[in-house]
């Protein structure tokens, strides 16, 4: 007759005390990607149909007093379409980088700033292909 082995059965989460079941953390480049891209399409929504590139260097400083996944300072730099209301522009990616990283990596986001790289105008680019002709 064989025997019969039985695996016993895993542990459960809570039978294993916090400080052995490890962390997750989440990478300082997956942050700024996530903040890049909801910066690009914050501006794609307001500007439909402008040209507009944004990218992000992300700090982000973990706290025990915080959620798990910590707090970030994001600093996002962008290219804006001009003539438009820049305020409102910077307002609505602030807006929804933070929205963003809160809702996709659970961290605080307890700063977001928005720095203009460069306005772009129709009117310098064409005078731009003028002087080239």
């Amino acid at each position: 007759m064989a025997a019969v082995y039985r695996a016993a059965p895993p542990a459960a989460a809570t039978d294993v005390p916090a400080g052995e079941r490890g962390a997750t953390r989440i990478a300082d480049r997956v942050v700024a990607r996530i903040a890049a891209r909801a910066a690009r399409e914050a501006l794609r929504e307001a500007a439909p149909g402008a040209p507009t590139d944004a990218h992000a260097t992300v700090t982000v400083t973990r706290r025990d007093i915080r959620p798990p996944f910590g707090e970030a300072r994001l600093r996002i730099a962008v290219e804006l379409a001009y003539p438009a209301p820049i305020g409102a522009q910077c307002r609505l990616v602030r807006r929804q980088v933070t929205e963003r990283v809160r809702a996709l990596t659970e961290m605080t986001v307890t700063e977001v700033a928005v720095q203009v790289e460069r306005l772009n105008s129709p009117l310098l680019t064409d005078r731009a292909r003028e002087r080239l002709r």
